[in-house]
């Protein structure tokens, strides 16, 4: 399927994997990028040695375009920053602030810039910066989230831009991929069906609770701080929320979640962790490989699209 996004990126199918920090790594973006989509390696709060390892080793296993998604309050962003350039990254995404001041070095590179945008305003104020394409993702998303859905705001940023724009949140399934195309999207972006993929490093526990979610068991925390996160239902959300209607303080907060994702990735302790999900996860009932992931999702959307 040819997109704008396909030819842009130089991909076969109109798929991103999510830059989930913890999960995407070069495990997974290569086996995403190996099966025709275009795989994101997450540097999170990672050091810049750390991400540059990850390029490399990815480069190791397919010599197929991947990307690198950028948190930017990263203390070490201005390296990472770098570190993409001298790697040869085709594609940077970008979270949590504005990539202006690293847009003409990495424009330069020949790096094609995609901000992950969470309203019409931001996506406006990406494109002006020179931004090849925005994700828009809805609320809908695992982890740090907007406010607006992916249905109400996918059309709207649409609308408002020049650029190719990307569908994400609340896609899981070949349904998914065509009513985003049907909104005007170009390409769309996963996250929590690719955290169950086989090539995914998530620890079997976390995987097993995507799979067994219900589509009533998601949580949103931290609206009374402005950084609300979307997680399935534990015995973390239920103190965090509790204590978020007592009034408790940000660094009260912040110390509760401190390392949750990290606890709920790597050590599997889904209890006391961070399962950062989406609301679509009550659709995710199996473990699959990224190639079958992406081949049954293009199978039913072209079905779809046809009729």
């Amino acid at each position: 399927m040819k997109t704008k996004i396909t030819e842009l990126l130089g991909i076969e199918y109109p798929v991103i994997q999510g830059g989930m920090a913890w999960v995407a790594d070069y495990h997974l973006a290569a086996a995403v990028s190996e099966a025709g989509g275009l795989g994101i390696i997450g540097a999170g709060g990672a050091p810049a040695s750390f991400v540059r390892e990850q390029i490399q080793k990815a480069k190791e296993i397919t010599d197929k375009p991947f990307g690198v998604n950028i948190m930017l309050m990263n203390p070490e962003a201005d390296q990472i920053a770098q570190v993409v350039i001298e790697e040869g990254v085709k594609v940077v995404t970008t979270g949590a602030g504005n990539p202006g001041k690293y847009m003409a070095a990495w424009k330069e590179a020949g790096i094609k810039v995609i901000p992950v945008v969470a309203s019409v305003g931001l996506a406006k104020m990406m494109e002006r910066a020179g931004a090849d394409a925005v994700v828009a993702e809805g609320t809908e998303s695992g982890g740090h989230i907007g406010e607006t859905t992916t249905m109400a705001l996918v059309p709207q940023v649409v609308d408002a831009v020049n650029i190719p724009v990307i569908a994400a949140g609340g896609i899981a399934d070949g349904r998914g991929f065509a009513a985003a195309i049907m909104l005007g999207a170009d390409a769309v972006q996963m996250g929590t069906r690719f955290v169950v993929a086989k090539e995914s490093i998530v620890h079997d526990n976390y995987k097993q609770k995507v799979i067994s979610a219900k589509d009533i068991d998601s949580a949103v925390t931290g609206r009374s701080t402005g950084h609300p996160v979307r997680c399935i239902r534990n015995k973390t959300t239920r103190e965090y929320l509790k204590l978020e209607q007592e009034g408790a303080t940000l660094e009260e907060l912040e110390k509760m979640t401190l390392g949750g994702l990290r606890k709920a990735v790597v050590e599997g302790n889904v209890v006391e962790g961070s399962i950062m999900a989406g609301q679509i996860a009550g659709l995710v009932k199996e473990e699959n490989t990224c190639k079958e992931i992406i081949q049954e999702i293009m199978s039913q959307a072209k079905t779809l699209l046809k009729l």
